[in-house]
């Protein structure tokens, strides 16, 4: 029996959230998806020993609460969470924001488009790059 892959997706806009539902649905990517609307509920979320842990995170990087950037600091920081694939899903176009991103342990930089059909097509090449190709670390597979 196949495990299903979570995704969680850290995003505080209420319209993005939607907009990035939708594009992944519209992609079949029938995964389940856990939203986070702050960095706090994330981290509380990811660093619960009895939450599951996802697959994949889609981290935004302007978050209330907690920034996306602290966040990611944070998981790479902790031992259960350090080798996760983080996605910062962002609408950020600071090069700052992209270098710290990676210099703060991000897997990857994506820029929302403004577009819905170009988001789709980012939501399709993400569904196949990280839940189908990718082979992530023993770490972070779920164990039964």
């Amino acid at each position: 029996m196949t495990e299903e892959k979570i995704i969680l997706l850290v995003e505080d806009n209420p319209d993005d959230e939607q907009l990035a539902l939708r594009a992944l649905k519209r992609n079949n990517i029938a995964n389940e998806i856990v939203v986070a609307r702050d960095g706090q509920a994330a981290l509380d979320y990811l660093l619960d020993e009895n939450q599951p842990q996802p697959e994949l995170v889609l981290l935004d990087l302007k978050l209330p609460k907690v920034s996306g950037l602290e966040v990611l600091q944070r998981l790479r920081a902790n031992e259960r969470t350090k080798l996760l694939p983080v996605v910062m899903l962002t609408s950020s176009k600071e090069d700052q924001d992209l270098l710290d991103s990676y210099r703060s342990g991000c897997n990857s930089y994506i820029r929302k488009p403004v577009n819905f059909i170009q988001f789709v097509e980012a939501m399709r090449h993400l569904k196949v790059y990280w839940l189908v190709i990718n082979e992530p670390p023993p770490k972070t597979r779920r164990s039964k």
